[in-house]
């Protein structure tokens, strides 16, 4: 396996990603941030995930929210 030294999401999974998303935004923010149905209507991790795998434009957005949140809390 290679190291990815620069890639903030190297060895994140997307369920990973989805949970730190939920445990700092909440499910209400998150749904406001990025507007797709599965943040905003029953939200659940499971949902999020299904439908994440299948629409690459919507994990684009999450994963760019993520890293763009990691780096907002480094030093």
């Amino acid at each position: 396996m290679e190291s990815q030294p620069n890639n903030p999401l190297h060895g994140k999974t997307l369920e990973m990603v989805i949970n730190f998303l939920v445990s700092h935004y909440g499910w209400e923010e998150l749904g406001e941030r990025i507007r797709i149905r599965c943040f905003n209507e029953n939200p659940s991790v499971k949902s999020s995930l299904t439908f994440l795998r299948k629409t690459p434009w919507a994990r684009t957005k999450v994963e760019e929210l993520y890293i763009n949140t990691i780096e907002k809390a480094k030093p």
